[in-house]
């Protein structure tokens, strides 16, 4: 299974929760605007994003804050957070290849070094990308 879009909405809310943290505006509803989607769904990421820790949730007006500094959150941090996949959250082989055929015997022993080599690559490059970096490519952009 691949990477959901909740991973991109996480961000999406998280980016909005620091950029407008001085304005009472942080509701679902405001939030779901912004990403274009059901109020719903901002619930269930935002229940997400407080399990692991990066934001508090309020019912109403002001709305949601971040639990952590944006420097404090990395994008790992954010991934973990939403992805509910198991083991190998990127890749996963094919289940009950024909154990008769030489390639459907060793298939998922040879691909799984494979895919656990880049789920690791992939999870370092987002270890190493913090919240605060996003924001300011963010503002940044809008100031072009």
């Amino acid at each position: 299974m691949s990477i959901s879009s909740r991973f991109s909405v996480a961000i999406h809310i998280l980016c909005l929760l620091a950029i407008n943290k001085d304005k009472a505006t942080n509701t679902s509803e405001h939030l779901a605007g912004s990403v274009n989607t059901n109020p719903v769904v901002i619930r269930k990421v935002m229940s997400m994003l407080k399990g692991a820790g990066l934001v508090n949730v309020r019912a109403g007006v002001p709305g949601s804050e971040l639990a952590k500094g944006l420097s404090e959150i990395t994008l790992l941090d954010v991934y973990k957070a939403v992805n509910v996949v198991a083991e190998n959250d990127l890749f996963n082989s094919h289940e009950h290849p024909n154990p008769d055929c030489i390639v459907g015997r060793n298939i998922q022993q040879s691909l799984n070094k494979q895919f656990s080599t880049a789920q690791k690559a992939m999870e370092h490059s987002l270890e190493i990308v913090t919240l605060a970096e996003v924001v300011q490519d963010i503002l940044d952009s809008d100031n072009v």
